[in-house]
């Protein structure tokens, strides 16, 4: 198959997704610098917010959606042996999101959309970012229709046989982008938009936080997808094994997707215009999504264990020497998990009740945030551009060591950023504040916390310029004259010839899906139109 034309749509929407990371790390840097006051020529709450806003789209919105889209039209793809289904539609989609991401940045940069990466109105933004931002939704839905029409295609082709697990989870990920942008969608075209044409006066911030809350936590799970994807079907064949188990994988991405959509209100735990009621059955479902995580872990370290085994590794713990710690997917899962762990036990404490409200609103909760999104995913992101730039480009990879030192560096200096931030939630340090203009002496014991993020910014921001520039190069160098790389996935140590419905089919848990957000979002939303609440003015820009 030529698969000319899908290399060229995988990479064209890595590089948006790579700009945008490189810059939102430069402003990354800026804002630590900036809120530790040790710099007083950086001081300026205008251009912080602007800063903070513009970081968080680009790394949110910007990375991942792009980065996303490309990675499952190659997986999709190579791994169904089968042509994208109609390209023109797929770079349809592609320039609808750019010109979205173009039209957002502007008011982002000029300080006209300094709202975070959040849509907490009546904090109100321009409008251009709005429709910017629908674009950008707009186009990823073309990419969610494109998943499910190949995937239907495959399994008409293929009756009764097992979907291949990576196209499986892409599917996944589509099912879950789409049920879970709906929110967020709702909120601003029935509530952003007019009030920032001036059609409407006031807003109701409860519903507007309701419906965000619908996206909020869920597109992390979007986000994390890939990351698991490449602990599946990559990992254990450049670990050199077999995957431990198809259908606990493929079971993991289900109960990732159907748990993972109606447990917003964890992050309304403090708000009034939900019932405790309510909070405590996203409680517990927060609780329950963090099962496919835990699979995941047991299955990825087992299939580790097999190869680590198949290759030598004697004794309780010789396997993990064995592994080869030289290859860059390989290296990239072990720390992606060890931050898994540590960002799991933060979000546990998040989710519940009395703990949260100990963190609520501190610096807590951008660490554990960083540490989950920025630690655990982004690393497998460059993971998986390490494995895919030479498959896509038809050159090998400019420096495989220089790959190692950024995949390390990148640990080191997110430990080093975050370990501090969680402990200055715990010191009483607000989260979304531009700088203290206050001194007590809670105060002055924050400021060794803020040196130490510096540095690890700085080591962060060197990471980050490392993989930019190898994957710069690897494009510049001349191609070899014959380059016989083919993309491998992992196969399972019991070869799969059948699975049940249920773990090869969305039919069932589309249903389901539905049923729970009935459920856990039917009441909440619904009860705005029937009690008396007071409108909000518009503040913003």
């Amino acid at each position: 198959m030529d698969d000319a034309i899908e290399r060229k749509l995988t990479i064209s929407h890595f590089w948006v997704a790579f700009s945008a990371f490189i810059l939102a790390c430069f402003m990354g840097e800026y804002q630590v610098l900036e809120r530790s006051g040790l710099i007083s020529a950086l001081d300026s709450p205008t251009v912080y917010f602007a800063s903070v806003s513009t970081h968080g789209v680009l790394m949110g919105f910007v990375l991942t959606t792009f980065f996303i889209m490309g990675f499952g039209y190659y997986t999709a793809t190579t791994s169904l042996k089968m042509p994208v289904w109609n390209p023109k539609l797929a770079w349809c989609g592609f320039w609808i999101s750019l010109l979205g991401t173009v039209m957002a940045a502007i008011p982002l940069l000029t300080g006209k959309a300094s709202v975070l990466y959040t849509f907490y109105l009546p904090i109100q933004a321009h409008v251009a970012f709005y429709f910017g931002a629908v674009l950008l939704v707009v186009g990823s839905w073309i990419w969610c229709g494109i998943m499910l029409v190949m995937f239907s295609q495959w399994k008409k082709a293929h009756p009764k046989q097992p979907v291949p697990l990576a196209m499986f989870a892409t599917t996944a990920n589509a099912l879950l982008w789409l049920w879970t942008s709906v929110g967020v969608a709702l909120e601003v075209l029935f509530q952003a938009i007019p009030l920032a044409l001036g059609w409407i006066d006031t807003v109701d911030p409860g519903l507007a936080r309701t419906l965000f809350a619908w996206t909020l936590h869920p597109i992390v799970y979007f986000w994390l997808i890939p990351a698991y994807i490449a602990f599946y079907v990559f990992v254990p064949k450049q670990a050199g094994g077999f995957l431990f188990s198809d259908e606990v994988a493929r079971a993991a991405f289900i109960v990732l997707a159907v748990f993972g959509l109606p447990i917003g209100f964890h992050h309304l735990y403090m708000d009034p215009e939900q019932a405790s009621g309510w909070k405590l059955l996203h409680g517990i479902g927060t609780f329950v999504v963090s099962l496919p995580t835990l699979v995941t872990g047991f299955t990825v370290i087992a299939s580790l264990e097999i190869a680590g085994r198949l290759r030598g590794g004697k004794g309780l713990f010789g396997w993990i020497g064995s592994l080869p710690w030289t290859n860059s997917m390989v290296l990239a899962v072990i720390l992606s998990l060890l931050m898994l762990i540590l960002g799991g036990f933060g979000g546990v404490i998040n989710a519940s009740y009395a703990m949260n409200a100990m963190i609520h609103n501190t610096a807590w909760v951008p660490g554990h945030f960083h540490l989950i999104f920025a630690g655990t995913t982004v690393i497998m992101y460059f993971a998986i551009a390490y494995y895919l730039w030479p498959l896509l480009l038809r050159k090998p990879l400019f420096s495989n060591s220089m790959a190692l030192i950024q995949l390390w560096t990148w640990f080191i200096g997110m430990s080093i950023l975050t370990t501090p931030w969680h402990v200055l939630g715990l010191l009483g340090q607000p989260r979304r504040i531009s700088s203290v203009v206050y001194n007590t002496l809670l105060t002055l014991a924050w400021k060794p916390y803020e040196l130490a993020m510096i540095f690890g910014g700085l080591i962060l921001l060197g990471s980050a310029c490392l993989f930019i520039y190898n994957l710069v190069k690897t494009q510049l160098n001349a191609a070899p004259e014959e380059f016989t790389q083919q993309i491998e996935y992992a196969e399972p140590i019991h070869p799969v010839k059948t699975v049940p419905d249920y773990l090869n089919d969305f039919k069932l848990w589309n249903r389901v899906i539905a049923v729970l957000m009935a459920i856990s979002f039917g009441v909440p939303i619904l009860q705005f139109f029937f009690m008396d609440t007071f409108g909000s003015p518009a503040w913003g820009y």
